[in-house]
């Protein structure tokens, strides 16, 4: 065995350098370099050390400082107490502040001088002014404030600013579209969280769906359909992925459906004789809202008229999740109108008939959390509660004409109202702006005496301070769109409205408005009508009688068609007419299969119609026993007188 060389062969780190034959060999170079080697504990303590050092210096800075703002209060209170008059004592204490400074400006160039970077706060305006200190251009820090020109501009600059703040110049209302769903009352609104779709539900059962990117100046929607078949469309919302809507409807069964329409899930209904409604799976009376939970995706929330509010999930649409019995003070059972979940998800508000507000914790059922029995009239029904983005307030539109906002920290009093809003429908809507410095809502009127508004309101003092005209019908329905800055309004005449502002939102309706209106082309109008036969068109179909007697009249004196109708053929065919089986073999034998064969004639007189002719012509039976066969001997029958003669003698006396 050989031995193997040193390592130092190798790696060719001998004196004389690496082997440049061995970096071709191997094919990389870099041999007989040594690493670079870390001590670690040496690091740490030489970090230590200037963070000592720094930290040394701070204070240091910091308490020079504290004495020159010291001095400087002194000698100002010196200035303001003694005399102006006195000429000596002012010289002699400007000689001492001379002085002071000439020594603090040299203590800090010493200072400065053994450390070229000052950290801490930054020095006062008019110690800068002073020509006796002199400030490093290295500063760490914010930097010092500006003179006093340029506190001045910045002044100006804020009043412009606040100017801008307000919050009714940020309402995109300078244009507007119009999406025509139909003749009756718009009673829901969805946009999803993009803002790209818009779908719209009516009274009159349908549900449409507009896509801003994909519509035209024509404004027509793409999709309509009835998901509840006769049941109103109460409310229709997206989930917060939006590929979902929820569909509340007149009926008891909510539906989830696609962004393209079809059905997902629908909620299963309950047994209406089971009087605990905590024990049925599902509602068992009509339903009035529903929303999506804001951060669990598949989680939904309804209430209904059999006084209760449910939690769903979309993939168990056999039984609900959980179920909230509202009640009153004294224990009854009372019908929720509307509700929702909080911007976190935590808490459950229902807004119930005999005016209360209940709010509960999602994870327990039993007791509300807040509960305020009279925060509208009772036997008025509450449409809308809105919690803002910052989930503090909550802002609730009554049947009873008003709007109130609350604090769920202090929820025993609302704190603001306003009144004179009237209201006739039972899902007009209340929301925040984006920014929740306003809070929105809709008007009712009735026909022909007015117009519905859109009504602003200041969160902050709550002062009505803007109003919009929307159309000569009722305000139903109001949506912000936090993304778009645009504004959704359903009517009671059947109209959606965009309201939007070049300049202050994004895309939505700022898509389609700029796209002209499509011209129908030649192949697409000829492809849009099926011709199935050509004579189905209007042009070869026949005219249609009023009354049969004329016809009747002319058809008789027509020789053609009152002559009488020809017999039907019976057998093969003749006059060139084929018989009613035809012609063929097959058919023939297809006509005689439901023939009867059965014979019920007397066999004895079958046997005896053909005697005559084998008498005659002995052809088959009599020659074969002619030759075994005796002669045939018939008996003679006599008559009763000759059998009256041949009787015996005992016979005749006997008689």
């Amino acid at each position: 065995l050989t031995r193997s060389p040193p390592l130092a062969a190798v790696t060719g780190s001998d004196a004389s350098g690496p082997d440049p034959q061995l970096a071709v060999t191997m094919g990389f170079t870099g041999f007989g370099k040594k690493a670079r080697t870390f001590d670690l504990e040496a690091m740490f303590e030489q970090t230590r050390r200037t963070a000592v050092e720094r930290s040394r210096k701070t204070l240091e800075a910091r308490e020079k400082e504290e004495e020159m703002n010291r001095e400087k209060e002194l000698r100002r209170q010196n200035e303001d107490i003694e005399p102006t008059s006195s000429g000596a004592h002012v010289v002699r204490d400007c000689s001492k502040s001379s002085s002071r400074d000439t020594s603090s400006s040299e203590s800090e160039e010493s200072s400065g001088s053994s450390d070229d970077e000052l950290i801490g706060p930054p020095l006062p305006l008019k110690m800068m002014e002073e020509p006796s200190n002199h400030i490093e251009e290295d500063i760490l820090g914010p930097l010092p404030p500006p003179l006093y020109e340029e506190v001045e501009e910045d002044d100006d600059d804020d009043g412009d600013s606040e100017e801008e703040e307000n919050p009714v110049q940020k309402i995109p209302d300078s244009h507007e579209i119009t999406l025509k769903h139909g003749t009756k009352t718009v009673s829901a609104l969805g946009l999803d969280p993009s803002g790209a779709r818009l779908v719209t539900g009516g009274y009159d059962y349908d549900v449409k769906f507009w896509d801003f990117a994909g519509m035209d100046a024509s404004f027509k929607a793409f999709r309509s359909l009835q998901p509840c078949e006769c049941h109103q469309i109460k409310s229709l919302q997206y989930s917060n992925t939006g590929d979902m809507i929820l569909v509340v409807s007149g009926s008891s069964q909510a539906k989830v459906i696609d962004r393209d329409g079809f059905e997902v899930m629908e909620c299963i209904k309950g047994d209406q004789y089971i009087v605990d409604m905590a024990n049925t799976k599902g509602h068992t009376a009509m339903l009035h809202t529903g929303s999506w939970h804001p951060k669990i995706k598949g989680e939904f929330m309804t209430c209904s008229n059999d006084a209760t509010v449910r939690t769903w999930e979309v993939e168990n649409p056999r039984k609900q999740r959980s179920v909230f019995k509202p009640r009153t003070m004294q224990g009854k059972k009372v019908i929720p109108t509307t509700c929702t979940y909080s911007r976190d998800g935590n808490l459950i508000a229902a807004a119930c008939q005999n005016g209360s507000i209940q709010i509960w914790d999602r994870n327990m059922t039993v007791h509300p959390k807040f509960h305020y029995k009279q925060a509208h009239d009772p036997g008025t029904d509450t449409s809308c509660v809105a919690f803002s983005y910052d989930g503090n307030v909550l802002a609730s539109r009554g049947g009873d004409d008003t709007l109130k906002l609350w604090d769920i920290r202090q929820f025993n009093k609302p704190l603001f109202s306003a009144s004179g809003l009237p209201t006739m429908f039972p899902m007009t809507d209340c929301c925040f702006s984006p920014d929740d410095k306003l809070i929105v809502t809709g008007t009712s009127v009735q026909r022909g005496c007015g117009s519905g508004k859109l009504v602003f309101f200041e969160r902050r003092t709550f002062q009505r301070v803007y109003e919009i005209d929307i159309t000569d019908a009722s305000v139903v329905r109001c949506l912000w769109h936090p993304k778009l800055n645009q504004i959704m309004v359903g009517t009671g005449n059947g109209l959606a409205k965009v309201y939007y502002d070049p300049n202050k939102s994004q895309r939505g309706a700022k898509l389609c408005v700029v796209k002209t209106q499509r011209k129908a082309k030649q192949a697409e109008t000829l492809t849009q009508d099926y011709i199935i036969t050509p004579h189905a068109l209007p042009m070869f179909r026949e005219p249609r009688q009023r009354s049969t007697r004329k016809q009747l009249e002319k058809d008789r004196l027509d020789p053609l068609k009152s002559h009488k109708p020809e017999p039907p053929v019976a057998g093969p065919g003749r006059g060139g007419r084929v018989g009613t089986h035809g012609g063929t073999l097959s058919s023939y034998i297809v006509k005689n299969i439901a023939l009867d064969k059965t014979d019920d004639s007397n066999p004895r007189e079958a046997i005896l119609r053909h005697a005559k002719a084998a008498e005659d012509n002995p052809y088959w039976v009599s020659p074969a026993y002619s030759k075994t066969q005796p002669k045939t001997m018939f008996a003679q029958v006599e008559s009763d007188d000759e059998e009256a003669k041949n009787e015996p003698e005992w016979k005749k006396r006997k008689i």
